[in-house]
Order: C-alpha cells, then structure tokens, then sequence
C-alpha cells in the first residue's frame, strides 16, 4: 500500500487554487516583453551558461528528470528551483514586476493564456514554425500560449485525465476486474456494486468537490466525448448548460445519495489529498491524473492492489476523451540568455529526447511519434493512458480568465458542481454565472 507521503508527492496537483495577483506590470495584453528572439540559431546555443527554470511541484519528478539529462548532455546546465504549487501564480506576478523571471518558466496549461495575453514570454513564433516536427508536439500547448497569432510556449510536460479502477476490489463486488466503465452509466453502476460492499471506509468512487481545477480535470472530458463543448471557442462564454454536462453532473448526484457512493470527505476535498483515497485503495472507481499513475504501478509490484485503466467514457459508450492538461513552457521576457533557453526548448523537442526522459522513465511524451514508437514494451495501461492522445479527442480548454472561473478556490464552476452534486443546483443560472467571469476580462 503506498503511504500518504508517497501519494502526495504523486498529484498532478491541477487541483491548486491560485492566488489572483494581477500582472500589471508586464507590458500589457499581448506584449511580448523585452527579451527579443531575433537571430538565435536554429537550435539555439550550448556555451556554457547557466540557465535559470521553474517550474511547479507537482511535476518536480518529471522535470528533475529532464533537467538532469539535459546537464549530462549540454554545456549549458540549467538551475531548476521547484515552487510550492499554491505560490506559483504570487511568484511569477512579483517577479513579473520587477523584471527577474527565470530565463524558463513553467505553468500550468490553463493558466498559460493569461500569462501570454500579460506579456510574460518572449515571441517564439519563427523558433516554433521552424521545428521540423511541429506537427507532432502537443498542440494544446502550444495554442494556449498563442495570442494574435503570436507563439509563446511549447509543451513541456503532459498530465491527461484517465479512469482508473481497483481490480481487487472490482473482484470482490463480482465486477469484471478487467472492464472498466464504458459510460457514465456504467460508471455509477460499477462504482454502486463497490459502495455496496459495506466495507469500512471503502467507497463506490470520489470527487475533489472543493476543486474547481479537479472537477474540470474529471467531468470535462465526459462532455468532450460526447461531442459537447465548455466554453465558445474564445473562452468568454460558458456552455455547461448541457445535456451532457447534466448527465454526468446527475451521475455524481445519484452516488451522492447512494451509501458509500462517494468517498467521505468528497464534498469538501480541495484537491491536496484528491488521489489519496484511491491510491490508498479505498476507491472503486473514479477519474484519475495520468501523472500519479506511476505510483500506483510501482506500488503494485510491491505488493499493493492491481490498477485498470481505460479512458473516461461519455454518456454514449463507445466515445472516450481526456483532459490534455500539464505544463507548457516558454522563455521569459526577462531572460538575459535566450538563444540558450531555446537550445534547451529544441532539444526538448526532439523525439529522442522525449523516449529518453518521459518514455524511459514510465511518463507520457509530448510528441506523439514518440508516443507511437518508444512505448512498444511498456506496461499496457500506459499504452492505454497514451492512446487518449493519439486518438485526437482530448482538449486544452483555452481562456485568459479559465483560473478565475474554474479553477480558483470558490470559483464559479465549483459552486455549480457542489450545488448540483449535494444541493438543488439550477444548471442554467449557475452556467451563467461562469459566463459573468469569463466574459469580464
């Protein structure tokens, strides 16, 4: 069984709420900043410099990774300090102030689109056009930090939303331990037969209902596949008022009121302990970063329950869809060393690179041909979390105000989750309320 410590180094950590500190002082929406991108060679330059990186701590595993193979590899060695989550956003706001951003920051995917439209990196557009294998890189990464047709960031680490299940205790309700829910339907059903166990702190399946960033990371994906939408396509309306999006919400409402549907504690998880019941083995069923997946694999050996993995279905079986999530990364406005962070950005691009420190490493790449390629002997469930990528049906929601009206503590999008989840919700005014945010910026 993994021990707490372990499972809380293992979340994806979307969950955080973030402090709203303006970034006034970063030259206005669609600045590019000061640090200019003009003449840097093709793949930048390896001297010797000393390049600065942050990136946030849910992801330090990964980035620890990368970084280490870069310094074995290159001249240039990168400094990478690690920042608590929930002090990312109040870091990166004072910094961008006083104009001392790392030469490499990373962020949250969501919240990329702010820091684009506030002038936080530097203009890479001709360094990114310029990629041979443009076409094969994470595009939600890359469009999120795209403002006025300006390109500012590349992938630089993937978290993809899953549905995972415990086998051992699939076994014990008389489930199929090797078929996982197919639909929402499917989903209550399996998660009903575990909650009718009876057994003491085990649960049907959880929800973080005092997150706004897990909620999204969990229920969105269910709406995609069913060829619904969250938002218009410039993220200033919200479009949750939705038969899908009403069904899911129903689904969780219905395990609400069902004996151990849902874990204790769902309704008021903030999301710093969201993966641990199910890590724990108390879980049956439920929505689940691929980031914090390798854990319970390597927990497994050891002893701990088996893990099933399969996409997250919609309300019709046979459509499946994720949440491309993760961070994107770009340089800096005020990097002083330019053409040496993009030697660091190229190198992370390139499909070998990608085998060595994600595939290598038992982590989803951000370049799909490596995705195709480099995972041939890996464990089949991570060939499963993989295929929610290549199959095309995941999305990156996009909106300068996304932190603000979803994922933010007491956010717009949390309260109509906890009012149509464990009170009398009214989907219709709550979406619109979701809409008052977005459309404010």
């Amino acid at each position: 069984m993994m021990s707490f410590n372990k499972v809380t180094r293992a979340l994806a950590g979307i969950a955080a709420a973030a402090m709203l500190i303006p970034l006034a002082a970063c030259g206005g929406s669609g600045s590019s900043g000061t640090a200019s991108t003009e003449g840097i060679p093709a793949k930048g330059t390896d001297d010797g410099t000393e390049i600065t990186l942050w990136t946030r701590s849910p992801l330090e595993r990964q980035a620890k990774n990368v970084v280490e193979a870069y310094n074995k590899s290159h001249k240039n060695q990168v400094k990478l300090e690690i920042i608590p989550n929930d002090d990312m956003e109040g870091k990166v706001g004072g910094a961008s102030q006083t104009d001392s951003l790392p030469d490499l920051l990373a962020g949250d995917v969501v919240r990329i689109p702010y820091w684009s439209s506030e002038g936080i990196f530097a203009d890479l557009t001709k360094q990114i056009d310029g990629l041979d294998n443009l076409k094969d890189l994470q595009q939600g990464h890359i469009e999120a930090g795209t403002v006025d047709g300006a390109k500012h960031t590349l992938p630089f680490i993937t978290d993809v939303s899953v549905m995972v299940w415990n086998k051992n205790l699939y076994k014990e309700a008389g489930l199929d331990p090797e078929q996982g829910p197919k639909s929402i339907d499917e989903f209550v059903e399996q998660a009903k037969k575990v909650a009718a166990l009876n057994k003491t702190d085990v649960a049907g399946s959880y929800l973080a209902g005092q997150s706004g960033g897990a909620l999204v990371f969990d229920l969105f994906p269910s709406v995609w596949a069913d060829g619904e939408s969250v938002m218009n396509d410039d993220g200033t309306e919200a479009t949750l008022n939705n038969d899908s999006m009403k069904a899911v919400l129903d689904a969780y409402k219905e395990l609400a009121n069902t004996t151990n549907g849902l874990g204790a504690g769902s309704k008021e998880e903030t999301g710093a302990t969201w993966t641990a019941p199910f890590a724990n083995g108390k879980i049956g069923v439920m929505p689940y970063p691929n980031t914090a997946t390798t854990a319970l694999f390597e927990a497994e050996k050891d002893g701990g329950f088996e893990v099933g993995v399969a996409p997250i279905p919609g309300t019709k079986e046979g459509s499946s869809s994720t949440f491309l999530g993760g961070d994107a990364m770009g340089i800096s406005k005020d990097s002083k060393h330019v053409a040496q962070a993009w030697n660091f950005l190229y190198w992370l691009m390139q499909s070998d690179t990608q085998k060595e420190v994600f595939a290598d490493q038992g982590d989803t790449a951000s370049n799909v041909e490596t995705l195709k390629t480099a995972y041939n002997d890996a464990d089949p469930r991570v060939q499963t979390i993989n295929s929610v990528i290549i199959d095309g049906n995941g999305k990156t929601p996009k909106s300068p105000a996304f932190n603000e009206a979803f994922n933010a503590a007491g956010s717009p999008w949390q309260l109509l989750v906890q009012n149509a989840v464990w009170g009398n919700g009214d989907l219709k005014s709550d979406n619109q309320a979701v809409t008052d945010v977005l459309s404010a910026q």
